[in-house]
């Protein structure tokens, strides 16, 4: 029996996720069921235990842990200098959105995307711009040429790249990334690359940073990482930006800081050094199990409910669900599929892009609720 197999109630927590009826099944926003590596569990009561929580540092503990971390797994030679501490992704985002663009400007979304990007342009006063990506034969490709068409507007001067990409699990190839980088530095577009899901891939699956590709796309670049997807700690407010070009980082560090989401709390700090420098082997048997859950949902879909197709996505622990075949659009299927059977999935269209008919799984709990999220779906598909 592996460790992921055991069912932790998470009701009555102060779950975002759980925060729903008694006969609900919550498989919508991305965190997992799971319970975190051991260490960090252990770095956080041994912090706890000193009982003094005052203003924190963040140290060279935390710098090392990072640059470690992906120099190792990932192949990327970050300097300390690079890296700027952040309480999350999302600010990071919002912030550098307002401090690299101008209101009334376009920032450029590869579409199909992770909802919040759009949250975070349109609260600020920009102008979403979607690069809609093409979906041919159950399979996802940017258009290069629409990319080209959309940087080449004076009006555009940011790029939001998910890499890998969510909610689709594609993990873009070195000379796509290659390519986008290019495109955006001939037209002074800056691209900021959300990186969170970088280390939840399938085994023998290895994403490129887009940082590592190239000078062009190092220099021109913002990326966000963070241990809190992999980790499943996102609570804790743990995340760092890399920007290689002085220049840039400096507006980028002047953001965050005048956002004031640059400080740590006294127990995020630990934890992302706990888990970059101590939970390998935890994460390394969790992808295998991912792994096994996307095969089994996958394997569940294609035999039993033939008028959804499982996009065959390759990181993430979400499930891209195409039910055009359905004729009903994800809005009206996500609500049937909930009030029927109390299985909660996200809605397809706040993803915009195609996502008008596609729904989004999250596969990060056990495999028995996992088999009993595909049977509630399979019942409310056939009761449609």
């Amino acid at each position: 029996m592996s460790r992921f197999d055991e069912l932790v109630d998470r009701r009555n927590t102060q779950s975002l996720k759980w925060d729903v009826a008694e006969n609900e099944l919550p498989m919508w926003v991305a965190d997992m069921d799971f319970k975190t590596a051991p260490e960090i569990t252990e770095a956080i009561l041994k912090r706890a235990e000193h009982g003094v929580f005052g203003y924190s540092i963040t140290p060279d503990e935390w710098y090392d842990a990072y640059i470690n971390w992906w120099g190792r797994r990932h192949g990327l030679a970050m300097e300390k200098d690079w890296l700027i501490f952040c309480t999350g992704v999302v600010p990071a985002i919002s912030s550098v959105v307002r401090k690299l663009t101008s209101i009334a400007e376009n920032v450029i979304v590869i579409t199909p995307a992770y909802n919040i990007f759009f949250n975070s342009i349109y609260n600020n006063g920009r102008n979403i711009v979607e690069c809609k990506m093409k979906y041919e034969e159950g399979k996802y490709s940017l258009d290069f040429e629409d990319l080209e068409e959309k940087c080449k507007d004076p009006q555009s001067t940011l790029l939001i790249l998910c890499n890998p990409h969510n909610p689709t699990g594609l993990i873009w190839t070195e000379a796509e990334l290659a390519r986008i980088g290019e495109i955006c530095a001939r037209n002074n577009v800056t691209v900021l690359s959300d990186e969170i899901h970088c280390d939840i891939t399938l085994p023998g699956k290895e994403y490129t940073p887009f940082a590592k590709v190239s000078d062009i796309c190092a220099q021109n670049s913002v990326t966000c990482i963070a241990p809190t997807k992999t980790f499943n700690i996102a609570g804790l407010q743990t995340a760092a930006v890399c920007v290689p070009n002085k220049d840039l980082r400096h507006k980028v560090w002047r953001a965050l800081n005048t956002d004031e989401v640059a400080e740590g709390n006294v127990f995020s700090v630990n934890a992302a050094v706990a888990a970059f420098t101590y939970g390998e082997s935890w994460l390394e048997e969790l992808k295998e199990y991912l792994a096994q859950n996307r095969l089994f949902a996958e394997k569940f879909i294609e035999e039993n409910i033939p008028s959804i197709y499982a996009v065959k996505g390759e990181a993430t622990y979400l499930m891209w669900l195409d039910c055009s075949k359905t004729g009903v659009d994800s809005d009206t299927l996500s609500a049937h599929i909930r009030s029927t059977t109390g299985l909660f999935v996200s809605t397809g269209s706040i993803y915009r892009g195609d996502g008008k008919y596609f729904l989004r799984m999250n596969l990060a709990c056990p495999r028995s609720r996992l088999e009993d999220g595909l049977n509630r779906l399979k019942e409310a598909i056939e009761r449609l």
